[in-house]
């Protein structure tokens, strides 16, 4: 069935009102296909009719250190890719007859764990258009995310706003919670104000995803028309945002700025933003690390995370990174910052040595972890020792997690939860007791092999304790959810959490939106 057609065709309005039917009443397409296959096949006998979906390998066979130019050869292979991609799943409708299915497996080159069986409708994600259905009664509260308490003072002030954002960062760093606190009024506004100022010089950022009517990228042409050195790695491997990241890179270049696509056989996974000010007699170095995309249309639905600072060591690292992804250096030591695949893994394995060896001592020890997969075995390793050695261990794993907790002489002292609720839970927050000097890390990268070892990912610790303090709170929030929480069992089963009472209902993203409105 074409894309281009919708997946379900709403019923005339006179027939709805002779069935009563409510008047958004709509039927899948392939329905409609099916009772109508005699006009489709005139003068045959139409016997049965099965319906069958195929997923094709969507990753592009580039081989990026032949290519003349790297760009057209991507647009050459999304040409190809929705029919050339080998085959990696069938999903046949239960009610299909085994000798359909053994021709389809055979024609494809399929084997029997390739095919699943589905009962119902095939392609669930098309049900994402009931979302825009008029029944507002079933549809959770609109949510509008409000500026940060010290952006909204900077935004009433009667000052100069151009000035005065960069003057906030230089007093305390900025942590900036999306979609509770707004991208607009922060990251966003941020850029757009660093691409006016007249005292900035150089603006440097990494692009995964971008929404189609980017202000990033029109803030980015902006600076560009106005004389500032603009370099931006543009990732043009971000699987099924290559076709929208080549219009992005081409427009940008048109404009002057400097495109990069990055190191060869490493995707830039990291969300990085360096802006470089003339303060008087010296450079200053303003960055932004974050753990959701620079796209102001998923910052409204993803919980993420943003840190707003112009700490010398950091600025150092970031400009030092920025320099080995456009090829200037090929840096494998950083101040503060964790990169892979340079020394992330490694860092990671060491501070959960750490609180291990600690509770072999006999003290306290204590790790929280907040990511959306885990999958590396070497760090599910680690954290079975640190649990075998008496280390409490939480973790809040959104999607796939390859750890079993709870088991006997394994990992006694480590639970995992996931929470789904309206915001999908994108950020990453690390925590290490580290003896009551507390270590909080945030990023970009997930604990799996592909961010560790195939991937440029960035996190950075937090100094500030007092947005160190904050993060724990959240942490603190997220793990007393007792509404959208989902327990991992030992077997690798999920028992959703349920209230005691109505009046004992903790749902960690209403509690975070309600702490946004009131701050």
């Amino acid at each position: 069935m074409p894309s281009s057609l919708p997946r379900f065709v709403l019923l005339p309005l006179e027939l709805q009102r002779r069935k009563q039917m409510p008047v958004w009443m709509g039927v899948p397409i392939e329905q409609i296909i099916t009772h109508n296959l005699d006009k489709l096949f005139p003068g045959m006998e139409v016997v049965a009719c099965h319906v069958f979906r195929v997923t094709r390998n969507a990753d592009l066979e580039v081989q990026e250190d032949e290519a003349d130019d790297l760009l057209q050869a991507i647009e050459q292979e999304l040409r190809k890719r929705r029919f050339a991609g080998s085959v990696v799943r069938l999903e046949v409708h239960e009610s299909m007859p085994d000798e359909i299915r053994q021709t389809l497996m055979a024609e494809m080159g399929l084997s029997n764990a390739d095919v699943y069986p589905v009962v119902g409708l095939l392609g669930g994600r098309d049900l994402m258009a009931l979302v825009d259905l008029p029944l507002p009664h079933l549809k959770d509260a609109p949510w509008k995310p409000v500026s940060h308490p010290r952006l909204r003072r900077l935004m009433e002030s009667e000052y100069s706003t151009d000035e005065d954002f960069f003057a906030l960062i230089r007093k305390q760093d900025l942590l900036v919670h999306h979609p509770y606190q707004s991208f607009s009024s922060s990251v966003q506004a941020f850029l757009q104000r660093a691409a006016q100022d007249p005292d900035v010089l150089t603006i440097k950022m990494t692009l995964y995803r971008t929404s189609g009517d980017s202000p990033i990228v029109d803030a980015l042409i902006a600076a560009a028309e106005n004389g500032k050195q603009v370099a931006v790695l543009v990732e043009l491997k971000a699987r099924f945002d290559e076709e929208n990241n080549i219009q992005w890179a081409r427009k940008l270049e048109q404009v002057g700025v400097h495109v990069v696509y990055g190191l060869v056989g490493l995707k830039t996974h990291t969300k990085l933003m360096l802006v470089v000010r003339q303060e008087g007699d010296r450079l200053r170095r303003y960055v932004h690390i974050g753990t959701g995309n620079y796209n102001p249309k998923t910052a409204r639905l993803y919980t993420d995370l943003g840190l707003l600072t112009c700490r010398e060591d950091l600025g150092a690292d970031v400009t030092e990174l920025f320099n080995a992804l456009t090829g200037y250096s090929r840096q494998q030591t950083y101040r503060k910052l964790l990169v892979a695949p340079t020394n992330l893994r490694d860092r990671l394995l060491d501070l959960i040595h750490r609180e291990r060896e600690t509770a072999r001592a006999g003290r306290h020890a204590r790790i929280v972890a907040k990511m959306n997969a885990l999958v590396d075995p070497p760090l599910i390793a680690a954290l079975y020792e640190a649990s075998q050695a008496g280390v409490q261990i939480d973790l809040i794993v959104r999607g796939i997690c390859c750890l079993r907790p709870g088991l006997s002489g394994v990992s006694d002292r480590i639970r995992v939860i996931s929470i789904v609720g309206r915001f999908l839970e994108h950020s990453r927050i690390f925590y290490f007791y580290n003896g009551g000097a507390e270590d909080v890390y945030i990023g970009s990268a997930d604990w799996m092999p592909r961010n560790l070892d195939r991937r440029v990912e960035a996190v950075t610790p937090v100094d500030d304790r007092a947005i160190a303090k904050d993060l724990q709170e959240i942490l603190g929030i997220l793990l007393a959810d007792n509404r959208q929480a989902w327990e991992l069992q030992p077997d690798g089963s999920y028992r959703q959490r349920h209230p005691v009472s109505p009046d004992a209902v903790q749902s960690a993203q209403q509690i975070l939106m309600d702490m946004a409105r009131q701050s």
